[in-house]
């Protein structure tokens, strides 16, 4: 039997969750890059005006963006899944990670979020 089989089992599943939500930021940012020009033309159609020229920069970055946010997601993810597997069967007493780098991520896909809401809103206006 595998000792603390259960904290370990947990800190993979933990983990994986960690990978999963990694993998959906990226994937969300390579959509908003590549399909950008759909949002263009839907926001032409919605003003009653001819679409304006390709202006691809802001997708571009939020797109960027995301990937680089969801490799992050993957590092931080990785490095705490191996601190915790070390301390997991280790004797001594330990005190709890920093939530500092969870926070960190989620105020910059926040800021993301907000980046992406308005260029939404640009575009339609």
């Amino acid at each position: 039997m595998i000792k603390n089989f259960t904290d370990h089992a947990a800190n993979e599943r933990t983990y994986l969750a960690w990978i999963r939500t990694a993998i959906a930021v990226m994937a969300f940012g390579f959509v908003i890059e590549k399909f950008d020009i759909f949002l263009i033309y839907i926001g032409a159609g919605l003003a009653g005006a001819a679409p304006p020229p390709a202006s691809r920069h802001g997708a571009r970055l939020l797109g960027i963006g995301l990937v680089a946010l969801g490799i992050g997601i993957i590092v931080v993810a990785t490095l705490r899944f191996v601190y915790t597997s070390r301390h997991i069967d280790d004797e001594a007493r330990h005190t709890v990670a920093s939530s500092a780098t969870g926070v960190l991520l989620a105020v910059l896909l926040g800021l993301l979020a907000i980046f992406l809401l308005i260029y939404l809103a640009h575009l339609t206006l």
